[in-house]
């Protein structure tokens, strides 16, 4: 009886705190099972992901840059300033120093802003004392300064001693390529290409092959491969940068309507694409657009004082009979050039250039001499040679003129210039049928190759007459 008693006592109590129980473990399971369920319908309903958002303006840049292509001026700018603030906050950062060295010489290119160089040699130099050894960035960065410098005795020993750090590394070989034509080299400039093109296969890398093409006379084929370069090219500055080399060629074989089509369709790809914008301007000349072509030099060189183009629009100014415009033109020619040489760059091949035309011709061949000796490039034999003639010693300018011009020699490219200053020479030393020769070849190569001298050889050649039935090819007796 007090065993029943206890038993229905308890029972009732039992059966709530089985039920309390139960109930708990019921809500506990309900609600995993929501949590679960809401868990895969968020999973089964949630919209998809969309594409990863484009690089931002500063990894363009860095991409272009350490990649060998050109940067879009915009891009640099923000590369730049995020490289600034990184090396403040790490100054042992190597990397950071040569990628920042690397931008500015991307940036003193690309604005012809010699300003640019020494903090660019600062810059690559920290990145070498912070890391001495195995620093090929800082090496390929050097490199590429000495050669915007047309340094190239020192391009060369800058990017030989970063191929042998890592002979792979394939952005070594363009700067390569550079010094070794700088410097008349053209077997290393071969072998070089060779092992760029065994490496990789860019648009970049095309084009510098174009470069090489070029310059050995081969103008159908840089043309194929800079219009692979350009239809390959992911970006809008690189794209425009191939279609301005392209305008080049077809200006260099006289197309004076493709050209323009190559330099207007760069320009409307990249506004900041200046070189383009000089290019338009000298197509706009020869098709006898006066006064467009004007225009577009100004602006070109409101926006990028290159002296080259200073003194082309100086010699346009004085084939209208402009002489004050003209002078005010080759004053700036000096200026730039020595606002120029104060920052490291080598400009003595261009005022030598602009001496032996429209200065003293003495100090033009003591200039190119120097030049010579140092950088025995093709372009540095012709301009030597064109020199020595405006002195009157064209028999050591023939000897020169014959080494820019003749394949044989190293001087494979087609210029309507290089030709007429032979023609000349050989017209000086009496050399009537070479003379002819070479007038013609300039004309044929590029009828509107200068507006000051296209229509001086077009009068040399009236002034030799008409060949006669006698005339024996030069070496021919």
């Amino acid at each position: 009886m007090e065993f029943q008693q206890r038993v229905d006592t308890g029972g009732p109590r039992r059966r709530s705190g089985l039920r309390t129980v139960l109930r708990a473990v019921l809500i506990v399971s309900l609600a995993g099972c929501v949590a679960v369920g809401g868990m895969w319908a968020w999973r089964w309903w949630r919209p998809a992901e969309g594409p990863p958002s484009p690089p931002g303006p500063g990894a363009l840049a860095r991409t272009a840059v350490t990649g060998g292509a050109p940067a879009a001026l915009s891009d640099l700018t923000v590369l730049i300033t995020e490289q600034e603030t990184r090396v403040q906050e790490r100054p042992r950062d190597a990397q950071a120093w040569a990628l920042l060295g690397a931008a500015y010489v991307e940036q003193g290119r690309r604005l012809a802003d010699t300003a640019s160089y020494p903090a660019a040699e600062r810059a690559l130099r920290t990145s070498l004392e912070t890391r001495p050894r195995g620093n090929v960035p800082a090496l390929q960065g050097l490199a590429a300064l000495a050669n915007a410098r047309r340094d190239f005795p020192a391009a060369r020993t800058w990017a030989e001693q970063a191929q042998r750090q890592d002979a792979r590394r394939w952005t070594t070989y363009p700067m390569l390529i550079d010094a070794y034509t700088g410097l008349g080299d053209h077997k290393a400039v071969k072998k070089a290409l060779d092992r760029l093109l065994e490496l990789r296969g860019t648009p970049a890398v095309r084009a510098r092959a174009a470069a090489v093409y070029r310059d050995l006379g081969w103008r159908e084929d840089a043309a194929a491969v800079l219009s692979d370069a350009a239809a390959a090219a992911e970006q809008p500055a690189e794209r425009a940068a191939w279609l301005e080399r392209a305008g080049q060629l077809a200006w260099e074989r006289g197309d004076r309507e493709a050209a323009l089509r190559h330099f207007t369709e760069a320009l409307r790809t990249d506004p900041d694409q200046r070189a383009a914008q000089a290019g338009q301007a000298r197509a706009l000349a020869a098709l006898g657009r006066t006064s467009e072509a004007l225009s577009a030099y100004r602006a070109a060189l409101a926006a990028q004082p290159s002296p080259e183009w200073a003194l082309e629009l100086g010699e346009l100014y004085e084939s209208l009979g402009l002489g004050p415009a003209a002078k005010a033109q080759y004053d700036l020619v000096r200026a730039q050039v020595r606002d120029a040489a104060a920052a490291g760059v080598d400009g003595e091949l261009l005022l030598g250039r602009y001496e032996a035309d429209h200065g003293d011709p003495y100090e033009a061949v003591t200039r190119l001499r120097g030049e010579w000796a140092r950088q025995p490039s093709t372009a540095a034999a012709d301009a030597l040679a064109w020199a020595l003639h405006r002195t009157g010693e064209d028999e050591e300018a023939h000897k020169l003129t014959v080494r820019a011009t003749e394949a044989r020699e190293g001087g494979g490219v087609r210029s309507a210039l290089y030709a007429y200053h032979r023609g000349m020479i050989e017209r000086a030393l009496e050399r009537t049928g070479a003379a002819r020769r070479h007038l013609e070849e300039a004309l044929r190569i590029n009828p509107y190759f200068s507006p000051l001298y296209a229509p001086a050889a077009r009068a040399a050649l009236r002034g030799l007459g008409e060949p006669s039935l006698g005339e024996l090819p030069e070496g021919v007796e």
